[in-house]
């Protein structure tokens, strides 16, 4: 941490101890990149960064898909009106892991599938809309001796705009998003987990007819680093670190929503 070539760091380290590390590479004035989610809970969250800014260093979450060309492509492709006005956004992304060792299905570190997994539905559908959701309503499912929960199916009211996921990390492997407007619809096929070495595929379709966009190959872990740096060293152009905080606080409606069995307020 004292070696002066260093300016940032990377903090793949599991959930809990996320706020921990934050703080002490801000100690030794080094930006940080931190997985996702960036803490346990919102609370957590803004005292991290809150902490991190005022030592002067800049924090980003390591949601690495915002930066690949299929997502900056359909960003721009709903901000064109490509397929209407949005009006929903059905998302599914679950894998299989039943391991006890694993820290995705210890309580205690962050796991579970809101936290690992429903953390990338909820950034995406803010990252569309460009906006935040209004209140939620949670279904879950918990392990009966991991206490996490295995599988969540949630609602995002943004108003005008309802947004559905569902999570699970005890169902067969596969992710998806599909973004449904007045005019059209946009399906991302790997919206997450692309691999670096082929083309990712995005259908868009509407009233002229329906299309597939190739775009990449692409390493979108290292577009992520790479457009991280080039803010600091141009010192512009950084992501809000309070996009973080926002993030987290929609996760935490959910889980109280889960608890409550009715909407919660965000």
């Amino acid at each position: 941490m004292q070696d002066n070539s260093i300016e940032m760091v990377y903090i793949p380290l599991p959930n809990h101890i996320h706020a921990e590390w934050i703080k002490k590479a801000a100690d030794y004035g080094k930006h940080i990149i931190c997985e996702k989610p960036l803490a346990l809970n919102a609370s957590e969250a803004q005292n991290a960064i809150d902490y991190a800014i005022q030592k002067g260093v800049r924090v980003m979450e390591a949601f690495m898909y915002k930066f690949h060309p299929q997502w900056q492509r359909v960003l721009e492709l709903v901000k064109f009106g490509e397929i209407g006005r949005i009006t929903t956004i059905h998302t599914f992304f679950g894998y299989s892991n039943t391991d006890p060792e694993n820290i995705r299905n210890i309580k205690e570190f962050g796991g579970g599938a809101l936290l690992d997994i429903g953390c990338y539905a909820v950034s995406t559908a803010r990252f569309l809309l460009q906006a935040e959701p209004k209140r939620v309503l949670s279904i879950a499912t918990f392990d009966k001796a991991f206490y996490t929960d295995i599988t969540a199916s949630c609602i995002l009211d943004f108003g005008t705009v309802q947004t559905l996921f569902t999570v699970g990390t005890q169902t067969y492997s596969n992710q998806k998003v599909e973004i449904f407007g007045t005019d059209g619809s946009i399906t991302i096929e790997i919206p997450f987990n692309i691999y670096p070495d082929v083309a990712a595929k995005v259908t868009v379709q509407n009233g002229v007819g329906i299309r597939t966009l190739e775009l990449g190959p692409a390493d979108q872990y290292l577009l992520e680093f790479e457009g991280f740096a080039r803010s600091i060293g141009e010192r512009k152009n950084a992501p809000s670190a309070y996009d973080a905080v926002n993030n987290m606080k929609v996760l935490d409606a959910l889980f109280k929503s889960a608890e409550s069995a009715v909407w919660e307020q965000v």
